[in-house]
């Protein structure tokens, strides 16, 4: 017969060896492995960042060389310098189409303060509060306003009402 006991059974879980001045090994390592972990996604999304400005800085230059060709091909002939510029205009359109902006001036809709700046205001042959010209477009991107379009909006031309312009 042995003199030695047994170590009793327990399910209790396992107690930490580590003193209070000394901190758990296993929990050094994770905390180490989460901020590396951490550190690594920064630098991910920061170069993530970079290439997506310089791909759409890239889709641009065509139009910079464009606005180059015109210039150099107009030869002082304004109608030329037009042509050029038309189709400069028409690629920096198409380019910011795709990109996902689309472009607005809504002339006829109602006026709405979330697509709209209203920079004035005249008597038209429109409803009160219809967009009637459009002084600059607007855009947006999957339905969110980018920049809202600058717009002449249509007021009431009868005599009494609130909207109505008076004579000055």
């Amino acid at each position: 017969m042995s003199d030695a006991k047994a170590a009793p059974a327990t399910d209790e879980p396992r107690v930490d060896s580590s003193t209070p001045d000394e901190p758990d090994p296993l929990l050094l390592r994770a905390l180490a492995d989460l901020d590396n972990v951490r550190k690594r996604y920064e630098r991910r999304l920061a170069n993530a960042g970079e290439e997506e400005r310089l791909r759409v800085l890239s889709l641009w230059l065509p139009v910079v060389d464009d606005l180059e060709r015109a210039l150099q091909h107009s030869d002082g002939d304004p109608a030329r310098v037009i042509e050029g510029v038309r189709a400069v205009y028409d690629h920096a359109v198409a380019l910011l189409a795709g990109l996902g902006l689309e472009r607005f001036d809504d002339v006829g809709r109602k006026f709405d303060p979330e697509r709209h700046d209203a920079v004035g205001v005249v008597n038209a042959d429109a409803p009160p509060g219809t967009v009637v010209a459009t002084a600059q477009a607007g855009y947006e991107n999957r339905g969110a306003t980018v920049r809202p379009a600058r717009v002449v909006v249509a007021q009431s031309t009868q005599p009494g009402t609130p909207d109505a312009q008076k004579p000055g």
